[in-house]
């Protein structure tokens, strides 16, 4: 069994008073796992940039 499917098993088993709850901590899971992906983003733009913005980026890219 998959850890998929075992968390839909539980969740069966959840009374329904409660899957508002369930439901809302899964939302703030997604959007935790999104907002540290796009700080992995931002923190990469800055260490590249210095790459980016040399002369010899500009001359390869200016035929494009």
């Amino acid at each position: 069994m998959t850890k998929r499917e075992s968390l839909l098993k539980e969740i069966d088993r959840v009374p329904d008073s409660v899957l508002d709850e369930v439901a809302d901590f899964v939302r703030f899971l997604q959007a935790r796992v999104a907002r540290d992906g796009m700080a992995t983003a931002v923190a990469s733009e800055s260490s590249l940039k210095k790459d980016w913005l040399r002369p010899e980026e500009d001359e390869a890219w200016q035929d494009l």
